[in-house]
This record gives structure tokens, sequence and C-alpha cells, in this order.
């Protein structure tokens, strides 16, 4: 097979000539042989050659773009440009051997052959010679073309000697797994299992990295089952596999939650591609395994388990290395407030529980409320329906007293520095009464939303708690 090649990439036309001036060998080789041929765009180019990757890389850039940046990595060999939004890597062809308690290769310079045998997948060892005499000719020593058409995941080498080299391929096998809908060939899958353990030598980072490209797939779902079942999930994310499982007692059990929460996962991914607001569903209903109790009137209950959640959700962020910011907070948040709306759906939607809702999750709202949808798993039409219908009302109630009451992001309009100075007071107990009897009056409706009618409640209730208003 044959890929023409030069018309379409200034970069490629420049590096074949040069490298036939040179004398040297070079190859485009990677992922984006592979996107070209599935037709998947990709904005990263990978260059091998059978030389010095730097020098080529230099020669290269010199004659399309003299004043273009070239950034090189001299202790790896390689060497990197940007053109037309295009990300170029050149690097030397290289063999590789590991030590066992390191991902970090030891590197000697190679062959072509060499560098296809350390890649991770076959489908990711293909290469197209940017030669003149066989130029745009596929370089495919391990049937990566043929697993590509079949949808098959397969390692060059024998998987284990693959992965417990550098175990971060398992990672990477269920990412491509799930991007590219391929299914893992047997030989590998059990490769998976029995080096899971080798995942600890890689830093968190790396293997969350990966992680978080699962999560934005658009079915997540198919790469969590992979990582529970091969045991690389418990590796990482031990309270995550806690949800796994069904209890029975007295005739009665509870629904799997970790199936569950991937359906809901899979559910939010038809309405955002927000990384965090995937990961609120992942976590929402962390704390159920925690919470867990059998009563025997009502059955299995899990009472509290998303305040106990959210409360759970910085330490699951350090211990991920996620970040320890707003999109934690947000998370946090999302995890808190989950059932709030779908109790409003089950009951009568009153203002006061409309303007609490809106306060509480503010500009967050929607994002809310697209995950509470996604929580509605259940297969009974009648229930589902009568979930849609209720959700339309809460959502329409939300219209309303937003407009009416301006709640969503409002601070009240009473601050804490116009109470002191009114009742000449230092920050202290009464304050934070005054200020919770003014914001509770208007979250339930018995005072607008306004200065007025908020300092004559303000005069009222410090006159309770006995104090004399210096102005009035």
């Amino acid at each position: 097979m044959k890929f023409d090649l030069v018309k379409k990439d200034k970069v490629l036309k420049a590096t074949s000539a040069i490298a036939d001036k040179q004398g040297i060998k070079a190859f485009v080789i990677g992922g984006w042989v592979r996107d070209l041929i599935l037709k998947r765009p990709c904005k990263d180019i990978d260059i091998v050659c059978e030389g010095d990757g730097i020098s080529l890389a230099q020669a290269v850039l010199q004659k399309i773009n003299p004043s273009a940046k070239l950034t090189v990595f001299k202790n790896f060999g390689t060497a990197h440009f940007k053109h037309n939004d295009i990300d170029y890597e050149f690097v030397g062809a290289r063999r590789e051997s590991y030590n066992s308690d390191s991902r970090k290769p030891i590197v000697t310079d190679g062959t072509l052959d060499d560098d296809q045998r350390r890649r991770d997948f076959t489908i990711n060892a293909l290469g197209i010679s940017l030669n003149k005499e066989d130029f745009g000719q596929l370089n495919d020593p391990f049937d990566g073309l043929a697993h590509l058409e079949s949808g098959t995941l397969k390692t060059p080498l024998e998987p284990g000697i693959t992965f417990s080299d550098d175990p971060l391929r398992m990672m990477r096998a269920v990412r491509f797994a799930t991007q590219l809908s391929f299914n893992i060939e047997p030989e590998t899958y059990t490769a998976l299992k029995k080096n899971a353990h080798r995942l600890k030598i890689v830093s968190r980072e790396r293997v969350i990295d990966e992680l978080n490209k699962i999560i934005l797939t658009p079915q997540p779902s198919k790469g969590f089952v992979i990582l529970f079942n091969t045991g690389l999930l418990q590796e990482f994310f031990p309270q995550f596999c806690l949800l796994h499982g069904v209890e029975q007692k007295e005739g009665r059990g509870h629904k799997d939650n970790f199936y569950h929460t991937l359906e809901v996962l899979d559910n939010i991914c038809e309405s955002t591609d927000d990384l965090w607001l995937r990961w609120s569903a992942i976590l929402h209903d962390i704390a159920k395994p925690a919470t867990k109790k059998f009563e025997p009137v009502h059955g299995w209950t899990f009472h509290g388990h998303e305040d106990r959640g959210a409360r759970m959700v910085p330490k699951i962020f350090a211990q991920l290395k996620l970040p320890l910011n707003e999109k934690m907070k947000f998370v946090q948040k999302m995890v808190l407030l989950h059932l709030r709306p779908i109790v409003l759906a089950q009951e009568i939607v009153t203002d006061s529980a409309v303007r609490r809702l809106l306060f509480d999750a503010g500009d967050d709202i929607d994002s809310l409320m697209k995950l509470c949808h996604a929580d509605v798993t259940t297969k009974n039409e009648y229930k589902i329906k009568k979930y849609k219908q209720n959700f339309e009302l809460v959502k329409q109630k939300l219209v309303e007293v937003e407009e009416k009451d301006r709640i969503r992001n409002w601070q009240p309009p009473i601050d804490g520095a116009l109470i002191m100075k009114t009742f000449n007071l230092q920050p202290g107990r009464e304050v934070g009464l005054i200020k919770t009897a003014i914001r509770e009056a208007i979250l339930d409706g018995e005072i607008t939303n306004e200065f007025d009618a908020a300092y004559q409640l303000m005069i009222k209730t410090g006159a309770k708690l006995g104090l004399n208003a210096v102005t009035v």
C-alpha cells in the first residue's frame, strides 16, 4: 500500500528531499499513520530517521521556515517544531531496554525495525517511507493494517514484556480500546491482568492523564469495565471499585452502584464534554458503600451519601493528583447537591425550595440539572415518563423564580458591615443571627429580595435580640 503525501504536506516534502540528500532513511510513524488510515484527524506527526533526528529537524526547518523556533531535547534525541497548526517531532530510530523498577528506558541508536518493535501496539507501529525510492510505501511488520481493519489491539512483542517494560502502556491499551471501540486481543488482555500490579511504578499523574482521556470518550463505561476486570482500576482508584456488587438480605437487594454509576457517566456524556461534570457523575454515589444500611421496613438505604460523598471529594482528588482548585470545588458541589432536583421532582415544587436550590447551586444550576437527568437510570417506562414531566416542571419553576427573585449567585441586600454599624457591634454571634434571619426570610418568600424590606427585618431581629439601633 502506498500513500501520496508530498502534495499534502510541505514539511514531509522537505524531509523527503533532505533525507535523500543526507543519505538516511526517514519515515512517518505511529499515531498519524494510524489515524490517516482510519480517516481520523490528527495534529501530531512523528518522523523517525535512521540517523540524527535533531540534525534532520534543523535542516528541514531551515528550508521551510528559518525564523521558526526549534525545540530540542538532547537527552531524548528529539526535536520539535510547529507548522500550520501541526506538531512535528523528529527522532532517531531507537532500541530500548528497561530495568524492572522503572519505566524509563535505556536508549541506544537503532534501526526502523528496532523502533517499531518498541512501540506499544501494532496499529501504532505502522510506518510510511519518505525516501524517494519507495516514497509513500507502508511498512507494516506486525500486521497493524489488518488489526486496524478488524478493530483489534495487539502488542508487537510478547505482551507481558511490552507491559512489564512500560506499564503505562496498559492504560493506553484501555484508552485506545475505548476511543476506537476496538477489542483487546485475548493474549494481550490476559497480560493486562497479570501485569496490573506493575502500574505502581508509574506516576499517578501519567495514569490519571490516560484515565481522563478515557473519561472524555463518547462511551467511557467501556474503559472502566476493562480497567475493573483487569485489576488496573483497583491499583489507583479502590474507592470506585467498592461500588461494585449487590448485597442481599431478607430477599431484598440493592442495585449495583458500580454499573449504575457507569450508566450515569455514559448518560451525561450525551449532553456535555465537560471533564469535571463527567467526574461529578463518577463520584456522585461514591459514599454509598460507606453509608449503606439495611432497615427492615425500608430495605437498603444510603442516607447522607451525598454529604459524605462531598466530603470525600478533596481526598480522592488529592490521591489521584487531580487539581485541588475550583474544579474540585465544582465536583464537590455537584456531589453534595445531586439529589436536590430529584427530590424536588418527586414532590410539590414550591418557590421556596426552588429559591434555595438556586441559592446553593448558583451559576452551576444548569450543570446540576444535567447530572440529575443523567442519574435517572430506571428501566420502568412509567417512572421515566413521570421523572421527565416533573423535571420539566422544575426547570420551568427555576426560570420563573430566577426572573422574579434574582436568587442565582445572590448576595443578601444587608451585609455584616451595615449590621455592625447599625447596632454598634463588633463581629460576633448577633451579626450572624441577623444575617441568617434575613437570608432565610428571603429564601422562604417572607420578604422581598430588596434593601428596604431587608433593612426593616434587620431592625426587628435586632430588637428581639435586645439590640438598639444607633441609626435608623
